[in-house]
């Protein structure tokens, strides 16, 4: 390929499908192209599941082509069933215009956002969704779609053979997508729709309408669906999502993240997610038995400062440092003051724990278990640890005695997963 951008996509495994890959490879070669992603406002913060798209937005940029991110302020109103067993919940207006914001802080910590040749926009397709009248679209849209065809689409035909409601609103999210993509072609000269593997029906549907309504010549471009080496889907954890913003996911949970990646996975995620030479990911994933942690140490590090900054995460790492290898005992919880900053924090009200609050129950506050009966089996198999000490009775009551000097306690479960305990 003699574009740097696909070239560069291909070497470090973002390319499942492209509509047309030799003519894409000419148009990118040939000057700047204009390309776009787009995410619903289903949530106020993307997670690792977007991080694919988001990384290849930001190797388009780097490349010198001009990113948008299209924010579905319009459709997320209706819900892609793409991948969905079942509808989505309805938002009201206050939920997305929350989400939004909250979407617009993860792109700013990824993207250079401006108006210059390659710095990258944010639009929302309400601008233009929410100014159309029925039957002009129907006539000027709708009758370039088949629904014959539309009933053969993976995210329509799966709810239809498995015989699950599929609304009329959702039926419509495919022309609406399609819309997209012909809109952003008409006011921002966009030619590339990027998505994930789940949205080649969808895509496909904008290049047709294009084609049919402009005579225009628009690309697509798919990210493979990653699933880890044990087959679980990439972004969710038995703790839920693993969120790009702060508020959400602390630094160092997420910095635990990709701390804890499988073994086999760690080549694979140092290209997607880092930016480091290939010829470095080469040299660390061939480091075998536990020198391998050492790359995993690498990916979460590299990862982290992507998302949280540099700093955060070179916090995190010396948190991680202080927790799992004890390099001191400050506070009784075996890690230095400033790296148990670092740690999820999870407020107490002091009047409960000046009368004592069992341990199998703070666990569950923590987060550390899911119920109480969880919690039980976690100490007894000797998995709960306060302050770095087994605990061995359930019923243990927690109490201000336990706090440490500069106020808090740790919980544990396991090795892995910490809670600072603080009172309110």
């Amino acid at each position: 390929m003699r574009s740097e951008f696909l070239a560069t996509a291909a070497a470090r495994g973002f390319i499942h499908q492209c509509t047309d890959l030799a003519g894409l490879d000419a148009r990118l070669a040939a000057g700047r192209v204009v390309g776009y992603v787009g995410y619903d406002c289903t949530a106020d913060s993307l997670h690792v599941g977007s991080l694919v798209s988001i990384m290849l937005l930001r190797l388009w940029q780097r490349c010198g082509h001009k990113p948008i991110v299209l924010i579905g302020g319009g459709t997320t109103r209706v819900g892609d069933p793409s991948g969905k067993d079942s509808a989505r919940p309805l938002l009201d207006e206050a939920e997305i215009a929350r989400n939004k914001e909250g979407i617009r802080r993860v792109f700013a910590k990824f993207l250079a956002f401006g108006e210059g040749p390659s710095e990258a926009v944010m639009v929302d397709n309400a601008d233009w969704l929410d100014e159309l009248r029925l039957i002009p679209f129907l006539r000027e849209v709708g009758r370039h779609f088949s629904v014959n065809r539309m009933l053969t689409q993976d995210s329509v035909r799966l709810r239809l053979e498995r015989d699950q409601p599929l609304s009329f609103l959702e039926f419509n999210y495919m022309v609406l997508q399609a819309y997209d993509f012909v809109e952003l072609a008409r006011r921002r000269g966009c030619e590339l729709q990027i998505g994930g593997s789940d949205q080649w029906g969808n895509i496909l549907a904008g290049i047709e309408l294009a084609r049919r309504a402009d005579g225009r010549t628009l690309y697509g471009l798919t990210t493979p669906l990653l699933l880890t080496a044990s087959g679980e889907k990439m972004g969710k954890t038995a703790a839920g999502a693993v969120w790009l913003n702060a508020e959400k996911l602390s630094p160092y949970e997420y910095w635990q993240f990709w701390r804890n990646t499988e073994d086999p996975d760690v080549g694979r995620f140092l290209r997607l997610f880092t930016e480091l030479p290939l010829a470095e990911i080469a040299r660390l994933e061939k480091l075998a038995g536990s020198e391998i942690n050492e790359a995993k140490k690498i990916l979460a590090t590299e990862a982290t400062a992507l998302c949280h900054g540099r700093a955060a995460a070179e916090a995190a790492a010396a948190a991680a440092r202080a927790v799992f290898e004890g390099k001191s005992a400050a506070a009784g919880c075996g890690a230095p003051l400033a790296a148990i900053g670092e740690l999820p924090q999870v407020a107490v009200p002091r009047d409960a724990l000046a009368r004592g609050v069992p341990v199998f129950e703070l666990l569950v506050r923590a987060g550390l278990a899911a119920s109480n009966s969880e919690a039980r089996r976690l100490v007894r198999g000797g998995g709960a640890r306060l302050n770095e000490v087994v605990v061995e009775d359930e019923t243990r009551p927690v109490s201000l005695a336990d706090l440490g000097p500069e106020g808090s306690l740790k919980l544990s479960a396991g090795r892995k997963r910490h809670v600072l305990i603080r009172p309110a």
